[in-house]
């Protein structure tokens, strides 16, 4: 019996979960991050009107203790928002909080400031610091380091929640295609062990039959032997999946011929087979046979059901147009073809279109040639109505 994975039952709900959890966090951290963002905003506003208003009062008053203090508390206090101090034309008279590069003359200096100016007037209006007589100076400020790290900080956090998101639903995905594999394999395993019994009887049987002289000569008692052996033959696929399969140079037309032959002799003789090549007729390519035959009876079977027993199937060998090392398998039916709303999910393991069935002939096919060959397995073509093209591609020599 299959092992029940329902955490696995439900994967679209969990990815969902996890989307929807990433972007709670998300969101409440932009919130709360725009709330500190205002508040710090609001707070370096207050105190840049509060530097102005000690500007003036330092300008219109005497040098007394009064001044002194508020030079010292106001004035000095202030150590993280950049600021410039100009005259009613814009040139710097001074400037607090910003990097200047003591190597820098004057004009580099006067050019840098500047720039900062520039900057400073797309982040806040200037300060118009009153100095009667209408003389004037203005007051050029931008948001200091931490205010601007803090306006950054929901862009980073909201990054590292992204990718933290992307690891757990790749982790997630992971871990269901690993236990998909373990399932695999155990259900390959036992159906090689629960084939195993009947097998050796159907083999002693037919042992009996070939050296009993009622029967030995026998035209039936020949097919039961070729049955027995593709049974054999079965139950050595199943036996290798999750296993390693040796690869071979082998000849793949004559592969692809023993595979139709054996198949066209089962089916219904309304059903043609044609085998077309443009390879030379001695072309190898790495297979191993067991597995390999398996993919053509699966695909040719899937062919078979779609033309409801009756039709053409071809199946044509040639190099691809883009890898010319490569060997292309195309075999294409004559069947009811595949809309194009399925066509993403042949592969899939359980879907079917049949009443009967457990949809696992495509999808194994696809594994033992993309995991087993390093190959690829696709639909090339298709169109309701006029039949499927699937294609096959291996690699040669």
């Amino acid at each position: 019996m299959l092992p029940v994975l329902p955490i696995y039952d439900q994967k679209s709900r969990i990815k969902l979960i996890i989307v929807a959890v990433a972007l709670l966090v998300a969101g409440a951290t932009v919130v709360y991050t725009n709330i500190l963002v205002q508040r710090l905003s609001e707070r370096e506003q207050q105190q840049i009107d509060l530097y102005a208003k000690a500007q003036r009062f330092i300008i219109n008053s005497e040098v007394d203790s009064n001044t002194n203090f508020v030079f010292e508390e106001i004035i000095n206090a202030n150590k993280t928002i950049p600021i410039i101090f100009t005259d009613g034309n814009g040139y710097p008279l001074d400037a607090k909080n910003l990097e200047v590069p003591k190597r820098l003359n004057e004009v580099q200096r006067m050019a840098l400031l500047q720039r900062e100016i520039q900057i400073m007037k797309s982040q806040h209006p200037p300060i118009v610091v009153e100095l009667g007589a209408g003389l004037r100076n203005y007051i050029y400020y931008k948001d200091s380091v931490l205010l601007a790290q803090l306006r950054t900080y929901p862009l980073v956090q909201l990054a590292v929640i992204g990718c933290l998101a992307v690891i757990a639903y790749f982790t997630f995905s992971y871990s269901r295609r690993a236990e998909q594999n373990r399932v695999w394999v155990g259900l390959a395993k036992e159906t090689a062990h629960q084939l195993g019994t009947p097998l050796s009887s159907l083999m002693a049987w037919h042992t009996y039959l070939k050296e009993s002289e009622k029967f030995k000569n026998e035209p039936i008692v020949d097919e039961l032997g070729k049955d027995v052996r593709r049974l054999e033959i079965i139950t050595e696929r199943f036996s290798n999946i999750g296993s390693v399969p040796i690869l071979k140079d082998e000849n793949i037309l004559r592969v692809t011929q023993n595979a139709i032959a054996y198949l066209q002799s089962r089916v219904s003789k309304k059903v043609t087979f044609e085998i077309r090549t443009d390879l030379p007729t001695d072309t190898p390519a790495q297979v191993n046979v067991p597995l390999f035959d398996w993919v053509i009876e699966n695909i040719c079977k899937n062919a078979i059901d779609a033309m409801d027993g009756r039709g053409s199937i071809t199946i044509h060998l040639r190099r691809p147009a883009r890898n010319k090392s490569q060997i292309a398998i195309d075999i294409t039916d004559t069947g009811k073809g595949i809309p194009k709303s399925k066509l993403d999910r042949v592969f899939l393991p359980g879907f079917t279109t049949k009443k009967r069935g457990w949809g696992l002939g495509l999808a194994l096919a696809k594994r033992i040639i993309e995991n087993y060959h390093k190959g690829r397995l696709f639909v090339k073509w298709s169109e309701v109505g006029r039949g499927t093209t699937f294609r096959v591609i291996l690699n040669g020599e």
